[in-house]
């Protein structure tokens, strides 16, 4: 199971998004729904995916109402089947309704991403760790991290401050591999440094200089064996660029440690899920 998602990454979120879509008031139920009906409904996986984001749903009915109950039939991470209910919810009919497409727009962005994690981690069958990258929808990262997580997936680096990859603009403006390796050894940072090559030459460069990581950037299947036997387990080895379910079954025979898919948080499709409302309503006004 992935570990927890602590509130502080998401609550802040939840209330923007709230406020984005109710604005002054939920108009068509305010007009429909008479006050004081109470309803229940489910969250109901319509498709198969991986669910990830329940706490976040959670929330967002809980911020709009706290009389809200929620009760959870799932676990984030857990692979659920058509028709499955995720989740049940219960309370004010009007607070349900105003709370739906927000918690779904969480879910089902999450859901997304962990059930694409998922498929490329089957498909890398244990040889390949599967990474995720910064390619993210600004301010959500944390939450497509997770996402991640949930799939089985893991994370490269959560921002610019936290791992070093000297990519291809670092080594044009250091004048070289070997200068922009140096600089960074010299600021004595406790972290691996990881080069980007793009090229055989780049990966000779990159071991040259100590490199603990090389990223195979864009390379073609024989490059990418040529370069495996070059760094020779001298370095850890990362494919990136151009990542496809299509290509795994290739990519895992290779002999790298890793592959890095921005897809799986820039470009994952939606999962299927909705919120069903029970039939039976009832009202407790006069």
């Amino acid at each position: 199971m992935p570990d927890s998602l602590h509130p502080a990454v998401y609550r802040d979120l939840v209330a923007r998004a709230l406020a984005e879509d109710l604005g002054t008031g939920d108009v068509t139920t305010v007009a429909i729904v008479p006050a004081g009906t109470t309803a229940r409904g489910a969250l109901l996986v319509k498709r198969p995916c991986v669910l990830a984001g329940l706490d976040v749903a959670r929330d967002v009915f809980r911020h709009v109402d706290a009389a809200v109950a929620f009760l959870a039939l799932a676990r984030d991470g857990d692979l659920c089947e058509a028709d499955e209910v995720a989740a049940r919810v219960s309370g004010a009919a009007a607070s349900l309704l105003a709370a739906e497409r927000t918690a779904l727009n969480f879910l089902q962005y999450l859901s997304g991403i962990a059930t694409l994690t998922r498929r490329f981690v089957d498909a890398a069958g244990g040889a390949l760790t599967i990474l995720d990258t910064r390619k993210t929808t600004p301010t959500l990262r944390l939450l497509a991290k997770y996402a991640v997580r949930c799939g089985g997936g893991s994370n490269h680096r959560v921002g610019l401050f936290d791992g070093v990859l000297i990519k291809d603009n670092h080594i044009r403006v250091a004048g070289g591999i070997a200068e922009a390796v140096r600089r960074v050894r010299a600021r004595g940072l406790p972290l691996a440094v990881e080069v980007e090559a793009q090229s055989l030459d780049q990966v000779d460069e990159a071991l040259a200089a100590g490199a603990d990581a090389i990223m195979l950037d864009n390379l073609d299947d024989d490059q990418m064996r040529q370069a495996v036997a070059r760094i020779s387990r001298r370095a850890r080895i990362e494919i990136s660029g151009g990542v496809t379910l299509d290509r795994m079954p290739t990519l895992v025979q290779i002999g790298a440690d890793c592959v890095s898919i921005g897809a799986l948080t820039h470009s994952a499709p939606a999962a299927d899920l909705s919120l069903e409302m029970d039939t039976d309503v009832r009202s407790t006004s006069a």
